[in-house]
């Protein structure tokens, strides 16, 4: 069966979803010790949760790129992550959904989340015909994950440099046996077209 051009595919339970996040080791380290972010994580910056393992790998260059070097898994409340996907706006204009560009920039400015589709990646962090959901949280939405959404923090940075290690030497299968279990996240069909635009 032929993949959806944008559906949110993650690893989650009935109560969880887990999002990917990369950090320098002062953010990372201590956010995996304590289960929480701590001090010098910036509240008052965006900070985008990525549902997609292999996203993030692309992202974080499998956790070698600079400051990014601890590579979280982070499992949040589905409850929290639904509110972050009903209060989002598209962070780039699109024609249909709303009216008119003025409309949107305003609704982009009070919203506490932003909604993006990525390409979704391969085992070699190339782009697939399909989108993946990154989700950017500021403010309310911010405060919120860190402090009421956040089950877990998870150091998966050994993981990543595992399935590079069997990748580079052409072990597809193995490195793919490892991947965290994703599969599509449910959402309702309106919720939907409201991320998709």
């Amino acid at each position: 069966m032929e993949e959806p051009q944008r559906r949110i595919r993650a690893a989650h339970s009935e109560s969880t979803i887990t999002v990917y996040q990369a950090y320098s080791p002062d953010i990372g380290l201590p956010a995996v010790r304590d289960g929480r972010f701590p001090a010098v994580w910036k509240r008052d910056r965006m900070t985008w949760i990525k549902p997609s393992f292999l996203w993030m790998m692309y992202r974080c260059g499998w956790g070698a790129k600079a400051g990014q070097e601890t590579v979280l898994a982070v499992e949040i409340t589905r409850d929290g992550f639904e509110w972050a996907l009903r209060h989002a706006c598209l962070s780039s204009y699109a024609r249909e959904v709303p009216p008119d560009r003025a409309t949107w920039q305003r609704q982009l400015k009070r919203a506490p989340t932003r909604v993006q589709w990525d390409p979704e990646r391969d085992l070699h962090l190339q782009p697939l015909p399909y989108r993946s959901l990154q989700l950017g949280l500021s403010g309310e939405a911010a405060g919120r994950y860190a402090d009421e959404w956040t089950v877990a923090i998870r150091d998966v940075t050994p993981l990543a440099q595992e399935i590079q290690v069997l990748v580079s030497g052409g072990d597809l299968d193995s490195a793919a046996g490892l991947l965290p279990r994703e599969r599509h996240y449910p959402i309702g069909d309106d919720l939907l077209a409201h991320l998709c635009g």
